[in-house]
């Protein structure tokens, strides 16, 4: 088992980094941190990753609805940086995920896509990573909690703990963040949090922490200024030479900067490839096409602009362009080169020559009760400090991070210290002043009941969160639920006047379980009740607690049986919730 001890004191080893000046200790620990690495890298040796007639379709109910792209082949190697260009809805986030097999539900894929002359598969989740555009947090975390957290879930579990923490200050150097580590990440309009430039560099660094193969990024520099984004690429490349990384990246309007700082680029163009080679060799290949780019114009701009459809009366024209170029390319002594180091990975694929999957083997998945724990202290600090993380389990889920069962028990046992103390605070102040049965047994069971109430209470909202896309669906159903059990618990309405065809509902009611126990630890046991200060009213005078009892249909030989179905009631509400929040996740 983790030990939290080991996560704060690499805090407090970061908080006395700027007093040391041993940069021989610096150094000691950079040689450490690569050579776990190099030891649990996915490939040492890097990839290639290639594709070959691809034809990606969007679909409904299995309709095929539109072709999103069209017969696209290409390939990038280790150490390149490669940036995908086009226009708005020209397929360049869907060829992407497509290649890093992060599809989402509804697309066909047809064509080859290898990697090492290997078919990819759900091994493309550890040997690559994706950095998304929209740049999801648990906002309460600080820097360090977010990667020791993401580090002990996704890396190698024979991975050493100190290991571990050398791993994370490495990555927090190579991305300027060591300044920053005990920083909450926060969210946008906060005060004293991450930038977003800083928060894209912790994107980046998350998914460094396994050193992936490639790296797929979508949009990075978007929200980003000049500055911070031309930063951005100098570390991309500075990542692709240094660590042998293949990176795929998709730009929207880079500078005349940007543009030259990419090996490669893949201009799109309605889904065709327009153009896959050098920089330079694009804009010649543009001006051989009679799209020569003006002086002191940006170039990505403009090819960009010549490849775009224009909606009106332009638009056919704008399309007729773009398709002849996307012909021309395809004939293009740089498109058969291409297709040359495309054959070569289908020829390994069919003759079995390497086999990226034998070298993934070796990798060994985070036992699931270390994922388990570190889940479970994430949740313990995000609860007190931010409850709404839905999208983020989501991406995380669909990157293979957890499981959704370790996600789910994580959040319940994170809920529970909670969930337990408070209905006993609240007992325990209010048990008193109300003047309550005196006894021990009867505040024992009234807390008890209290408590399970509210848990029970929190599982049915666990189950309506899952069971619904959104809060506010879910509250609509959610809300006369909740007051259809309140009005059959016994508190407005005696049970035995229900009609039969209702009442089966109280049955389904928590707070009437509740309320029955809170009123047999009150009233069982009670024989004489004085009831002098009735006499000048109308009011009905009970004698003993079993009248009382009976008054609301309730018996005192249910106490044990309420407590049951409350803990019944909690499982079986935790139980959907958990089915319906797999139902939403089983196709990610």
């Amino acid at each position: 088992m983790v030990n939290v001890d080991d996560s704060v004191s690499l805090t407090m080893s970061v908080n006395d980094e700027s007093s040391r000046s041993d940069e021989s200790l610096k150094h000691i620990s950079r040689s450490i941190s690569l050579r776990s690495y190099n030891k649990w890298s996915p490939t040492e040796h890097g990839v290639t990753l290639a594709w070959r007639d691809v034809s990606i379709y969007a679909s409904k109910n299995t309709q095929t609805i539109k072709r999103i792209i069209n017969n696209a082949t290409g390939a990038i190697t280790s150490g390149s940086l490669v940036a995908m260009l086009g226009g708005s809805g020209s397929g360049k986030t869907t060829l992407m995920s497509a290649l890093a097999y992060q599809s989402s539900p509804g697309i066909i894929i047809n064509g080859d896509i290898l990697v090492n002359g290997c078919e990819i598969g759900p091994f493309m989740r550890r040997l690559s990573g994706f950095v998304h555009q929209d740049d999801l947090f648990y906002g309460s975390l600080t820097v360090m909690e977010h990667l020791t957290v993401m580090a002990h879930t996704k890396l190698d579990r024979r991975i050493q703990k100190h290991e571990i923490n050398f791993i994370i200050r490495d990555v927090l150097e190579r991305t300027g963040l060591m300044k920053c580590a005990n920083t909450r990440i926060g969210e946008d309009g906060e005060g004293k949090v991450l930038s977003g430039g800083e928060k894209k560099r912790l994107a980046f660094a998350t998914e460094l922490l396994t050193q992936p193969a490639i790296l797929f990024c979508d949009e990075p520099t978007t929200g980003l200024d000049s500055y911070n984004a031309q930063i951005l690429v100098e570390t991309l490349r500075e990542l692709a030479l240094k660590r042998n990384t293949a990176i795929l990246c998709t730009i929207h309007q880079p500078s005349s900067e940007l543009f030259a700082m990419f090996d490669q680029v893949l201009f799109l163009a309605e889904g065709r490839i327009a153009f896959f080679g050098d920089p330079d060799d694009a804009i010649e290949f543009f001006a051989e096409q009679g799209y020569k780019c003006p002086v002191n114009y940006n170039p990505a701009e403009y090819l960009i602009s010549v490849l775009s459809t224009e909606i009106g009366t332009n638009e056919r024209a704008s399309q007729r362009i773009s398709s002849r170029i996307c012909d021309f390319f395809a004939v293009s002594e740089a498109s058969q080169q291409r297709d040359l180091l495309v054959n070569l990975e289908m020829h390994m694929y069919e003759s079995g020559t390497y086999r990226v999957q034998d070298e993934m083997k070796g990798f060994k998945q985070p036992n699931w009760f270390t994922v388990f724990y570190w889940l479970t202290w994430r949740s313990l600090l995000t609860v007190v400090r931010d409850p709404t993380t839905f999208p983020i389990f989501l991406r995380e889920i669909k990157s293979g991070i957890y499981t959704t069962d370790q996600f789910y028990l994580a959040n319940i046992v994170a809920m529970l210290p909670g969930l337990i103390l408070e209905p006993l605070l609240f007992v325990i102040i209010a048990y008193w002043i109300v003047q309550l049965r005196p006894t021990l047994f009867a505040f024992i069971i009234t807390a008890i009941s209290s408590i399970l109430v509210m848990n029970v209470s929190t599982a049915c909202g666990c189950f309506f969160s899952a069971a619904f896309n959104s809060v506010p669906l879910a509250m609509a159903y959610l809300v006369p639920f909740d007051y259809i059990l309140m009005i059959t618990s016994g508190v407005f309405i005696k049970i035995s006047t229900l009609p039969d065809y209702l009442s089966w509902i109280p049955y389904f009611s928590w707070i009437m379980y509740g309320n029955e126990a809170m009123n047999i630890a009150q009233w069982d046991g009670v024989t004489n009740i004085n009831c002098t200060s009735l006499a000048a009213t109308e009011l009905p005078c009970y004698q003993s607690g079993d009248e009382v009892l009976q008054r609301y249909s309730f018996s005192s030989d249910h106490l044990y049986l309420n407590l049951i179905a409350m803990f019944l009631l909690y499982i079986l509400f935790h139980l959907f919730g958990y089915i319906f929040l797999c139902r939403r996740t089983k196709n990610l």
